[in-house]
């Protein structure tokens, strides 16, 4: 299954082989799979090594931070010679050794060591770092589920990938019929989101949609309150995260989805919920979509801390936990809830094109789902569900801050009126953070 992360790995074996790279990423949204093909395949000799699992080489690092010695110690654990030139070791799970990520530092100044590190959890490890973190001498990359291009290319759809990028480019409306098979597609996406083992099941289904297995979201799910039970040292914590998790069909519910500590628990607040909703975003769990005081550069300096919204990582996990029917998504059905589900996916797209998340709502109650700031300045994104395109709040907020152009999410093929960009559903992976 091709992924778009291969050209992030291509590009540290060629440009910074010898810095350390630490992938960063929710369980099971492809890391170990992605990193071992790719070390297989470009490397003469691979080492991987689970320090989760394999204990004997994680108390190697309690000894010494030392490469050299790490190495040796290695080699006498495993029985084995390790040609430093011409391998590769991948520590997967590295983050139940913080004394192994400070090593990361002396590896990259050895200047001759091939590592790359991953783990289910690392993000959060990295946000409670206790140790010296070696800032400065390790890549960090995320890799996130598989997004709504990588998803066509899995399904063999290249011909209506190009055909969109073609349409997005030149900014010409699509054929209808082709219109109307990508809309398919992204109501295919919707239901069965970017986890590589549900899309896996997809494919091997035949893109039947009644046929795939629903207890794979449900499996990826009980994995996610496993490693909350797992590695979260306090019990009341734990409940208190998963709390957090289970509520967010709830507060995408509500009417401006603005997350609420008391839809977690009654008379819920910050100071209870604080550090266990940090522990969700660090795990790339949920994604994080902050108000904004002003449309202005840089959007960071405008942050209003105490009001966001609160997205689950993936498309298809949201569903699973709402317990939404497939078949009210791709029949189209009338329903309130729609909105929450195509805001998330929009969310999830583009925060893999690097976007922080933001929005702006005006003390009138006026609200435009997303504002991105890049090359063009800060630009207003209007997600609709459907093709009824109808907005007040957009309006205000063109009339109120003139901004250079527009962009409107919706059922509606591509065109540009009124300053204002409509863009697809299905083409949202497009807009890229240089535009």
């Amino acid at each position: 299954m091709y992924r778009k992360f291969e050209n992030v790995l291509n590009n540290w074996k060629f440009d910074n082989p010898f810095t350390p790279m630490m992938v960063v990423g929710a369980r099971q949204t492809g890391k170990t799979y992605i990193i071992n093909e790719f070390c297989k395949e470009n490397f003469s000799n691979y080492l991987y090594i689970n320090l989760e699992k394999e204990e004997d080489i994680s108390s190697i690092f309690e000894v010494t931070i030392n490469p050299e010695d790490i190495i040796k110690h290695i080699e006498i654990k495993k029985e084995i010679s390790i040609d430093v030139d011409n391998t590769v070791i991948f520590f997967d799970e590295i983050q139940v050794s913080e004394r192994a990520i400070t090593s990361l530092k002396y590896f990259c100044e050895g200047n001759k060591y091939h590592v790359i590190c991953a783990g289910s959890l690392l993000g959060v490890k990295l946000r409670r770092f206790k140790s010296s973190f070696p800032v400065g001498k390790v890549l960090i990359k995320y890799l996130y589920p598989l997004d709504f291009e990588e998803f066509l290319i899995a399904c063999n759809k290249n011909k209506l990938l190009d055909e969109i990028k073609n349409c997005f480019t030149s900014f010409k409306p699509m054929l209808e019929s082709h219109h109307k098979d990508a809309i398919e597609m992204y109501r295919y996406y919707l239901c069965i989101g970017g986890m590589p083992q549900a899309v896996n099941d997809f494919i091997n289904k035949d893109l039947k949609l009644m046929s795939f297995d629903r207890e794979i979201h449900g499996n990826i799910v009980t994995a996610y309150i496993a490693d909350m039970r797992k590695y979260v040292t306090s019990s009341e914590e734990c409940i208190k995260i998963q709390s957090i998790y289970e509520s967010m069909p709830k507060q995408l519910g509500d009417d401006n989805r603005k997350f609420k500590y008391s839809t977690v628990i009654k008379n819920g607040n910050k100071r209870q919920f604080e550090l266990p909703l940090d522990w969700l975003v660090s795990s790339h769990m949920l994604l994080q979509c902050k108000k904004i005081k002003l449309p202005e550069i840089p959007l960071s300096v405008y942050e209003d801390n105490d009001n966001f919204k609160m997205y689950l990582s993936d498309v298809g996990l949201l569903n699973y936990i709402a317990n939404v029917n497939f078949s009210d998504i791709f029949l189209d059905s009338t329903f309130l809830f729609k909105g929450a589900i195509t805001e998330n996916y929009v969310a999830n797209s583009l925060n893999v094109n690097g976007y922080c998340l933001y929005y702006w709502r005006s003390k009138y109650e006026a609200e435009v789902d997303f504002i991105l700031q890049n090359e063009s300045g800060i630009i207003p994104v209007e997600v609709k569900a459907s093709i009824n395109t109808k907005s007040k709040s957009l309006n205000e907020y063109i009339n109120k801050f003139n901004p250079k152009y527009s962009i409107r999410l919706s059922l509606k093929n591509f065109g540009f009126e009124n300053n204002i960009y409509s863009i697809p559903l299905y083409a949202v992976f497009l807009i890229k953070n240089n535009q």
